[in-house]
């Protein structure tokens, strides 16, 4: 089934993705630490949505539409959606600063080891949660 298929496709990304965030973080890129978590994230909640029969929104945090439709998922995405929303809209608000910045904040420059660590340890959360919720 394609479907499947997506899936795993997406789960096998988010995973590599995460080993590309300790290279970033380890050459002291931080912004782009932050950004790139943020496209884990996303990619997972997505994939997650695809395998319960959810069209997703093309929106970057999709975890209202994981809310509203609660009842489908496994006890592990209901105990932790909570978590899974601060996690998300967290990061979904860092998405464009990180990348681009501002005049008056330079992403390199604003962002800092704790940053990182932080995403990494959401990137790496969300993944739990949804690799559980799957049963991978």
């Amino acid at each position: 089934m394609n479907k499947n298929r997506l899936v795993k496709d997406y789960i096998f990304r988010a995973e590599k993705r995460i080993k590309m965030l300790e290279f970033l973080k380890n050459e002291e890129a931080y912004a782009d630490v932050v950004r790139e978590s943020q496209e884990v994230v996303e990619l997972l909640l997505k994939g997650l949505m695809i395998a319960f029969g959810l069209d997703v929104p093309k929106v970057h945090d999709v975890t209202k539409y994981i809310e509203q439709n609660i009842e489908i998922f496994p006890e592990i995405v209901k105990g932790n959606i909570e978590k899974l929303k601060t996690i998300s809209k967290t990061l979904r608000k860092e998405r464009e600063l990180s990348f681009y910045g501002l005049i008056d904040w330079i992403p390199s420059e604003e962002y800092t080891l704790e940053d990182a660590d932080k995403a990494i340890n959401w990137a790496k959360e969300v993944f739990h949660i949804v690799t559980n919720a799957l049963d991978f």
